[in-house]
């Protein structure tokens, strides 16, 4: 990450990678459809949010004790091994039958024998939390320092709990088909999509010290999933989107395009703009001279040797 442009490629790859890991670590924790997997997403995306969230307000990257470029990934790395070697459904094991604790009269009164995913998902809530609170002792100290409000940050955590609470409410719908369906995959890509986008714009904000991006125009659309789901509950009248699997699948798939076209629009519109501030090119070494002709940084800056 040597300027602006590097910062935004590495946090914009590992915005979308977030999804990725979370749809690939699911499956082979045997998390299947259920609640844990949607739970998983929210809480890999909250923990990437902070990150970005206390960067914007500190103007450094802090990793924690456990942070999810480092110890996360290698949890990850064991747990695809572990099930590559015995399958996903060794995680469903319970943990106190892992353990051998399960004749214990006095641990198995008081311990639920849960699966060992369900433990593992238990286990990454607590280092949520404490990640939570790192984040804002990081950005707490940064304020008194800075002789700034320690408050008007904490609004900036707001539009990560609208992200999640219009994807629950989309979920939760009556008779909504996409949890239970292969529809969840492309729902959970789209979501992290719309993700992408959000915490892209946070950090372009960063490098450009720029007001920080509360808005986010891609809420009216999954507000509008998410009504459109939920009108049984609401007017008492079926969905007009999504009134069946196949409507559902169409209007899902749109949003997915949907997300995908904005997230496409705002990186390369970040590209150009960078690059062409900076007179630098994109994945390749070139500069403009001074007619604005794409050249070789060497011949740009004199150090061509002629042979």
């Amino acid at each position: 990450m040597a300027g602006p442009l590097g910062e935004m490629f590495d946090h914009g790859c590992d915005a979308i990678n977030t999804t990725l890991e979370v749809i690939l670590a699911a499956r082979a924790l045997n998390l299947g459809r259920s609640w844990w997997t949607v739970a998983s997403q929210v809480a890999t995306l909250a923990n990437f949010y902070l990150t970005t969230w206390e960067e914007y307000h500190t103007g450094q990257l802090y990793l924690g004790v456990f942070s999810g470029p480092v110890e996360g990934i290698l949890m990850i790395i064991a747990i695809f091994i572990i099930s590559g070697i015995y399958g996903p459904t060794i995680w469903d094991t319970g943990i106190l039958t892992f353990t051998h604790l399960d004749h214990v009269d006095i641990i198995t009164r008081h311990i639920p024998n849960i699966g060992l995913n369900e433990a593992f998902m238990i286990f990454g809530g607590f280092a949520l939390t404490f990640n939570i609170v790192v984040s804002y002792t990081n950005v707490y100290h940064s304020c008194i320092s800075s002789k700034k409000s320690v408050i008007h940050p904490l609004l900036s955590l707001i539009p990560f709990p609208i992200t999640v609470l219009l994807q629950l409410a989309w979920l939760l719908a009556p008779n909504c088909s996409i949890r239970n369906s292969p529809l969840l995959i492309p729902f959970l890509c789209a979501w992290g999509l719309q993700f992408s986008h959000q915490v892209g714009r946070m950090i372009l904000a960063h490098v450009t010290s720029s007001p920080f991006p509360y808005w986010n125009w891609l809420w009216v659309w999954f507000a509008f999933g998410a009504l459109d789901a939920n009108l049984p509950r609401i007017a008492g009248i079926n969905p007009i989107f999504q009134a069946s699997y196949t409507s559902t699948s169409s209007f899902v798939y749109a949003t997915l395009a949907v997300t995908f076209i904005a997230y496409q629009r705002f990186v390369v519109s970040v590209i150009s703009e960078i690059t062409n501030y900076l007179g630098i090119a994109c994945f390749t070494v070139r500069k403009k001279d001074t007619d604005g002709a794409w050249k070789k940084a060497a011949e740009v800056n004199g150090h061509v040797k002629k042979v």
